[in-house]
């Protein structure tokens, strides 16, 4: 905004006052807060990112329920062991709702997903939820479609796309179907936990406790009656179980749900195109391989639209004379 001040004197000399306006410093702090909240929340889809890894390397196969239950349950258990809070009123059908979303059902998805599909197809089907949570924001928190935001998560699936997907991805209809199947449900699922914010005075451990708690029960009987348990558990299918409940889940999810409280959802979505990103890094250097120039492209592609997809939609200038 700009202020103009004219005065004329006896010489009929007019003179020009032009003032810059100052943003005020709780401006800054507020935006100061929002880039440190989008940088710590976006180690959580990071750490997702070594899910494909974890599973492929560490854990035995053949059993995604089993894996999705373990990666639930303990840490919700251990979760409720330090917030020491308990759901009460609604929130004991509300936790068992976002569960079911967040994780038991997203969690199966995306282990099956994973199984049927080349590890590009199953991501670059994960990369289109921001697109899906933009949608779902209009419809269930009443919020005007950000074309925006929704040009920058087909951007970034487009980006993903090219890191990941090779020449010979084979497609197993199952397969699509979990993938888009799982990140509806926890498109879903992030969207309701914006909508219903938290309760005063729990923490966001203890959020993320109610759960992975009400997950890892729903997850429990057709985990042992399905899958039942993977026979010959190692060391290392134990370090792929802890990595993936307590830091994977436990850890992650407190960070996650902190962050959607203060930035925008489609926003914090768009952060979630790091974790195929990650994948594919991860499974460039175990194999030995290096990325091509179409990778490297999808890679920047990918990273511009996740970064761009923070900043607000811009605005027209309004210029006030005087």
């Amino acid at each position: 905004m700009l202020w103009t001040h004219q005065h004329v004197g006896p010489d009929d000399v007019t003179m020009s006052i032009t003032t810059s306006p100052r943003t005020p410093p709780s401006v800054h702090a507020r935006s100061t807060r929002r880039v440190g909240w989008t940088i710590l929340t976006a180690l959580t889809p990071m750490a997702w990112g070594t899910t494909y890894i974890v599973t492929t390397h560490l854990l035995p196969e053949e059993h995604p329920l089993f894996a999705a239950m373990m990666r639930s349950l303990p840490a919700g258990l251990i979760a409720l062991l330090i917030a020491r809070q308990l759901p009460h009123g609604s929130w004991w059908w509300k936790s068992l709702v976002l569960g079911t979303l967040n994780m038991a059902a997203f969690f199966p998805l995306l282990f099956l997903a994973a199984q049927q599909l080349p590890g590009g197809v199953a991501a670059t089907l994960g990369a289109a939820q921001p697109i899906v949570i933009a949608f779902l924001a209009v419809a269930i928190l009443h919020e005007k479609l950000s074309l925006w935001r929704v040009a920058w998560g087909v951007l970034g699936m487009i980006g993903v796309a090219l890191v990941v997907l090779g020449p010979n991805a084979a497609m197993s209809p199952l397969g699509i179907v979990a993938g888009l199947g799982g990140a509806v449900s926890m498109g879903i699922g992030v969207v309701l936990t914006k909508k219903w914010g938290r309760p005063e005075g729990v923490s966001a451990v203890g959020l993320a406790g109610w759960q992975l708690t009400a997950a890892g029960l729903v997850l429990l009987l057709p985990a042992l009656l399905i899958d039942g348990i993977p026979p010959g558990i190692d060391g290392k299918a134990m370090l792929g179980y802890a990595w993936l409940g307590l830091i994977g889940a436990l850890l992650t999810y407190t960070i996650w749900f902190a962050g959607i409280r203060r930035l925008p959802v489609t926003a914090t979505a768009l952060l979630g195109l790091l974790s195929p990103l990650v994948a594919a890094v991860l499974g460039a250097a175990i194999a030995g391989e290096a990325l091509t120039p179409l990778q490297l492209l999808g890679f920047a592609a990918a990273l511009i639209a996740m970064v761009a997809g923070q900043l607000p939609p811009p605005r027209k200038k309004d210029y006030i004379r005087s």
